[in-house]
């Protein structure tokens, strides 16, 4: 059996207007192995900041077509990163899919999928801060705001 590559993967995700009932969203990915680097992006309307972020995660990680790599995820998103250490996800999956309070698990959905894809690979999730000079990290930014601009109404 050889030896896992290691692939990185840098996500991101926005959203203009996060607190209307209208607006627009987007997500972005680099994934690194070696010298290669592969950029995604797209976006979609009446979403969340947080939807995009898992977005950006779950659609780099499709990318993915093999268990031959060692993955570490790179996101700005607490939510993602806290979720993954911490293992939220396996209380509400005990919970029916309810959180501390009692309410249904935002963006369940995407979680789900999510979960889907990590037996599938080895993943680790790094915090990185945002807009702090992480090239990739700030080109991921650069790919989620224009996945915002690529599903903008035309006013």
């Amino acid at each position: 059996m050889s030896e896992k590559e290691n692939l990185s993967i840098y996500c991101d995700g926005a959203c203009s207007g996060n607190q209307f009932r209208s607006n627009a969203g987007g997500w972005g990915a680099i994934l690194k192995c070696g010298d290669r680097l592969k950029e995604i992006k797209g976006g979609e309307l009446n979403t969340t900041n947080q939807r995009m972020e898992l977005t950006a995660c779950i659609r780099a990680l499709e990318q993915v077509k093999s268990g031959q790599y060692a993955i570490e995820v790179y996101t700005d998103s607490a939510y993602l990163v806290n979720c993954m250490h911490k293992k939220w996800y396996v209380a509400w999956q005990k919970n029916g899919w309810e959180n501390a309070s009692k309410r249904p698990v935002e963006n369940r959905d995407l979680w789900e999928r999510l979960l889907s894809l990590l037996p599938l690979h080895k993943v680790n999730f790094i915090k990185v801060t945002g807009h702090a000079g992480n090239a990739l990290n700030e080109r991921a930014d650069e790919l989620a705001k224009q996945g915002v601009a690529g599903v903008r109404k035309p006013v």
